[in-house]
């Protein structure tokens, strides 16, 4: 567990009008040190650097920081909300459907917006969300580890398949036999 924060948070957290106080360092620290982690995973990380804290008082903090643009908030479809310390940059994200591991991927165009609609309908358009959804390496493993262990052996082949008995057409339940 880190115990600092990057980039002087007591001075960040000033520099954007907020008083310093233990809970929003902590904060702070755990979603620096846990890239998109949920408000649940940065609860626990917080109570085991400063001790008790109520989830509510985790939701507040993260969404003052939020507010004031110290954190970015993102929620994957399907997914809890997550958070990150990487704000103000052109970035994107890449999900697992595995297991769920979001990293960041940096803009191929570097500029905002990523992307031009066909038609803007009068918007200025200032940025662009792209979720990009995969397998990471680790999951794609797993399933290629999985499929080793399923394939039948020369024994399984040999072996006839074992199949439930077919129904006769006059074979009812009790309540329903014909009579």
């Amino acid at each position: 567990m880190s115990t600092t924060v990057p980039e002087d948070a007591t001075d960040l957290l000033r520099r954007h009008g907020l008083q310093v106080t233990a809970q929003r360092l902590a904060v702070l620290r755990a979603v620096a040190d846990r890239p998109h982690g949920t408000a649940d995973d940065v609860a626990e990380a917080v109570r085991a650097e400063i001790g008790a804290i109520s989830r509510q008082a985790v939701y507040d903090v993260l969404g003052v920081l939020v507010d004031r643009g110290l954190l970015r908030r993102i929620q994957p479809a399907g997914s809890p909300a997550r958070y990150e310390r990487r704000v103000g940059d052109n970035h994107h994200h890449l999900v697992c459907r595995g297991c769920g591991r979001v990293v960041d991927v940096d803009c191929a165009r570097g500029r905002r917006p990523c992307l031009d609609p066909v038609d803007d309908h009068g918007f200025v358009i200032d940025e662009a969300e792209v979720t990009y959804w995969g397998r990471c390496p680790a999951c794609r493993a797993a399933d290629t580890s999985a499929a080793d262990t399923t394939r039948s052996t020369p024994a399984d082949r040999r072996r006839p398949a074992r199949r439930p008995t077919p129904r006769r057409p006059t074979d009812h339940p009790p309540s329903r036999r014909r009579r």
